[in-house]
């Protein structure tokens, strides 16, 4: 799973430093593996695979915003 090609800002420009860019891919990295090893450990428990998937995009959609409470 690679990263995105481009990483859209707030501002509705890529970002662009190249810290931040190196940061976001380890982010991103780091989180495929982990949801990869939930995933499979689901599955492999007998969890149907269909509703693994909608358990995990459930979650990332109920990600509190850091923004929130910060005038955003």
């Amino acid at each position: 799973m690679a990263p995105p090609e481009q990483w859209p800002g707030a501002d509705g420009e890529p970002v662009s430093c190249r810290e931040k860019l190196k940061m976001l891919a380890e982010n991103h990295a780091e989180a495929a593996q982990t949801l990869r090893d939930v995933f499979e450990d689901a599955i492999l428990m007998g969890v149907d695979e269909a509703a693994m998937r909608r358990i995990l995009t459930e979650l990332v959609q109920s990600l509190p915003s850091p923004r929130k409470g910060a005038g955003a």
